[in-house]
């Protein structure tokens, strides 16, 4: 027993030589390619699952690219008038923005950190002549500059000047 089947992908030919000519230029981002070889495969009948297996994704990215390529069939059609198909290809087979996750720590944090770790250790008490990034954490979470860092956090923040 199968499944539901996916909607029908199609292709005309001058989208086909485009995606083809991307696949076959090293020169391309590899997640360019790969959706190229996601919409050649649903245009030549390949099912979400066996395209998935076959690229080594989940099938959600799979039918993610499908449906994506499918909803942008008038955008490509009125860029093929235009002689812009290359492009508008490229810019609908692009990864969209992802904002990631929101700062953990302000910039006014990450520097009162830097300036702790500038400081002399003996200035706050202690008896060595370093500061380690441990111990730079526990000294900001004590003066209340942040309530709580790791050790490997306070290291990058230090490695790359808190940039």
């Amino acid at each position: 027993m199968r499944g539901p089947q996916a909607k029908p992908v199609t292709v005309s030919v001058g989208e086909r030589q485009i995606l083809e000519q991307i696949i076959r230029q090293p020169s391309q981002p590899q997640g360019l390619v790969t959706r190229s070889k996601i919409i050649l495969g649903a245009a030549a009948g390949e099912s979400i699952s066996q395209q998935s297996c076959q690229l080594g994704l989940v099938r959600k990215a799979v039918q993610h690219w499908r449906e994506r390529w499918e909803s942008e069939r008038e955008e490509r059609q009125a860029s093929q008038e235009g002689g812009h198909l290359a492009e508008a290809i490229a810019k609908g087979l692009q990864d969209g923005y992802r904002s990631g996750a929101p700062a953990t720590f302000t910039a006014e944090q990450v520097v009162q950190i830097i300036a702790v770790a500038c400081e002399a250790p003996q200035n706050s008490g202690y008896p060595f002549s370093h500061w380690t990034p441990k111990e730079v954490a526990a000294e900001v979470i004590k003066r209340g500059i942040v309530s709580n860092i790791s050790p490997r956090q306070v290291g990058r923040f230090l490695k790359r000047g808190g940039s």
